[in-house]
């Protein structure tokens, strides 16, 4: 009985390794609680992301208050229910790697480029939960969205 049990785990997972994953780009906001940025397009790219590469968002919408310096910037991936990725960022710093040329952005309407690295410990090839929220330098929640069934490869 252990033997079938361990063949069908097996077969279940190398299912789940092999079977492609659907595109990324489904984001949806992670909560009910009002942001400082009114979303009405939210997007990654490339896509998908490659580990070691650069990946940006792009966050457009309606800034309720400025951009100030101090904003942070969190990307986290959850496999299983388990946290396997986490990057703290100073927004600051990826908006410029966006090529924004300063931190202070204004309210109003706004379409961000924000972009990072994927750093190397990564899990590659297999579905999981990826969120990116943002903090603005003043306390403010920014914008929190979420993937689910989001793959990164190994490329």
């Amino acid at each position: 009985m252990k033997f079938i049990t361990a063949i069908t785990a097996l077969a279940t997972a190398a299912a789940i390794a092999s079977a492609e994953l659907p595109p990324p780009g489904n984001f949806s906001s992670c909560d009910s609680y009002p942001k400082d940025l009114a979303l009405t397009s939210f997007t990654l790219s490339p896509s998908p992301v490659c580990i070691g590469k650069k990946f940006c968002y792009t966050a457009t919408g309606n800034l309720s208050s400025s951009i100030v310096d101090g904003a942070t910037l969190s990307t986290t991936v959850r496999y299983l229910g388990r946290l396997i990725y986490n990057d703290n960022a100073n927004l600051c710093d990826a908006l410029i790697a966006g090529g924004h040329k300063n931190c202070t952005i204004p309210a109003g309407p706004v379409t961000l480029k924000i972009c990072r690295e994927m750093r190397p410990n990564f899990l590659p090839n297999v579905p999981m939960k990826f969120q990116a929220s943002a903090v603005n330098g003043d306390g403010g929640t920014l914008f929190c969205q979420t993937a689910t069934n989001y793959g990164v490869l190994g490329c």
